[in-house]
């Protein structure tokens, strides 16, 4: 929460605790120790601004009703220089306090006092926090569930930057393994079909247009120079000649959907390091592992996992879950993170036991790992869904999307939806320029403000910071709403860190532009009364710069005007 709110919300425990004090030495309550009680913000705010559950929570120790405690809490309440006007007790007991007009106009002025900070705290401490994601196979261009995890891991880092973490956002080559080699023979393929007939492409390699394409290429450079050699030494030098063009090409797509990472991670170092053999030997070390029909297999039963793992396969090659040990391993050991963030596709499920049984055998604390699932995403056009097909090679990628959907409403789309929800992602709305579209508008509200503003200094107003007492002006419904929704961004940004969903922003944002357009609605800015019409542009500019906070953690344009 806010230094503000979290001290508002302090000063109003020391008070209830002081007139508990008074209470007990007046009579009122017998001398008891005084109980453990909760301060919450109620949902609805005609139940007051904080409740409190402390008369019930003291029933039984004051052996008294909770409405007679809730009454004697009242009676010795004491509201002199305090931010509350007013407590009344309400259904079996609860307390509810009322902010005076004062706090409204002290949430505005913090507003300005933070600037560009407002919303940031130290909830995270400074711990380090790693977060991977998107990570996508670079066999290939991007698809579209990984356009949904781009803008959920980057909005996520943000997030967690904004509650007081030190982040870092990493992308994990998958430079290694099984697809490398399915990647080579697809490669091979396509290459030999360019000089010899009769070359099957497998049914189960790659089929994407970018294989033929890699092919072309490799063999306008090359010619025909490996058409007669060994297949690994073809396959290796179109692997060679492909991959790091498609590992550029990740970093080149994602760099214009506005991330950008601290590290690009090859899986290769950890197989060329030794790393990878590493884990092998302290598995087998620690007694974790067993043989049976030659194969190697981790006893991942006895660390909460449904059933053990293969660690090596009987040929004598690692099964793909050791070099993502040691990738964890790597991230919260060797590199000390405090706790790694992965974001991974709804297909991941049974993965995250796995991994969490294996740093559980290596005395790492499995709760050092958190996984975000994320589901499928669906594109609709004209109520239709769009089917896709990566076999046929014309699946929507993030670049093909991108070319029809401007990058603000591709990255605010994508994070409208807790990540664990099915999305439907609307084609057709995200182009829109209306009210329907949720991201433009939220724009709309930020350049109705600028617009507002440059209006009043075309009018001869000079912008000026109000006094308490015009502050306190900001009296009506649609002021003090808007005001108190200012306030509890800081809560929103921690609640959103704490849960790993940054749709919890967007929400915000989109419920600040909509409080925002019904106080424009409702109350005139260019008002008669000086005092007032300072007072109020305040607080769109405080609205302003509250928006704009918002969308630049989410990396989403706030335009001046539309």
């Amino acid at each position: 929460m806010s230094l503000l709110v979290k001290e508002t919300q302090q000063e109003l425990r020391r008070r209830i605790i002081d007139a508990l004090g008074r209470a007990v030495a007046n009579g009122q309550l017998p001398a008891e120790p005084i109980p453990d009680f909760n301060i919450e913000k109620p949902s609805n705010s005609a139940n007051g601004d904080f409740s409190a559950n402390v008369a019930l929570a003291g029933a039984r120790a004051f052996k008294m009703a909770p409405r007679a405690i809730a009454q004697a809490v009242v009676d010795n309440f004491d509201l002199q220089g305090s931010l509350f006007e007013r407590v009344e007790i309400a259904g079996p007991g609860f307390l509810n306090f009322y902010l005076s007009q004062q706090y409204y106009s002290e949430i505005i002025k913090d507003v300005f006092a933070k600037g560009a900070d407002y919303g940031k705290s130290d909830f995270g401490k400074g711990k380090s926090v790693i977060v991977e994601f998107v990570s996508a196979n670079p066999t290939g261009p991007m698809h579209i569930g990984n356009a949904r995890g781009g803008a959920i891991g980057d909005c996520l880092a943000s997030v967690l930057e904004w509650a007081g973490y030190d982040v870092a956002r990493e992308f994990y080559v998958n430079d290694a393994g099984n697809q490398i080699e399915k990647f080579g023979i697809s490669l091979e393929a396509r290459y030999l079909q360019l000089y010899k007939d009769g070359v099957e492409l497998p049914e189960d390699a790659y089929h994407g247009a970018d294989i033929t394409e890699h092919a072309k290429a490799f063999a306008e450079q090359f010619g025909d120079k490996y058409v007669d050699c060994s297949s690994d030494e073809r396959k290796k030098a179109l692997v060679d000649f492909a991959l790091p063009k498609n590992i550029a090409g990740l970093e080149r797509d994602l760099l214009s959907y506005r991330i950008k990472y601290d590290n690009w991670f090859k899986e290769s170092t950890l197989h060329n390091n030794g790393a990878v053999d590493e884990i092998i030997e302290k598995f087998k070390a620690l007694g974790v592992t067993y043989e049976q029909d030659g194969a190697l297999w981790f006893k991942a039963s006895e660390f909460g996992n449904d059933k053990d793992v293969v660690l090596i396969r009987a040929n004598g090659i690692p099964t793909y879950i050791v070099p993502d040990i040691a990738y964890h391993y790597n991230k919260l050991e060797t590199r000390g993170f405090t706790k790694a963030v992965d974001v991974l596709g709804a297909d991941h499920h049974g993965y995250v036991p796995r991994m969490k049984a294996a740093l559980k055998a290596l005395g790492i604390d499995d709760n050092r790992l958190d996984c975000v699932i994320m589901q499928m995403v669906r594109l609709v056009r004209n109520g239709e869904t769009i089917k896709l097909s990566k076999r046929s090679g014309k699946a929507i990628t993030l670049t093909t999307l991108l070319e029809e959907v401007p990058i603000d409403a591709a990255r605010f789309f994508f994070n409208l939806r807790e990540p664990n929800s099915h999305f439907d992602f609307d084609l057709d709305l995200a182009v829109q320029e209306n009210s329907q579209n949720p991201v433009y508008y939220v724009q709309y509200a930020h350049a109705r403000i600028c617009s507002i503003l440059k209006k009043a200094q075309a009018e001869g107003v000079t912008l000026r910071t109000p006094t308490d007492a015009e502050l306190n002006m900001l009296t009506s419904p649609e002021e003090q709403e808007l005001v108190r929704h200012l306030s509890i961004l800081t809560d929103e940004i921690v609640a959103a860190a704490k849960a790993y969903d940054p749709a919890k922003i967007t929400h915000f944002v989109i419920e600040l532009a909509t409080l925002f357009h019904k106080f424009y609605n409702a109350q005139r800015v260019m008002v008669d009364d000086e005092g007032l019409m300072q007072a109020r542009l305040s607080l769109c500019v405080a609205v302003r710069d509250t928006i704009k906070n918002v969308l630049t953690m989410m990396k989403v344009d706030a335009p001046e005007s539309m």
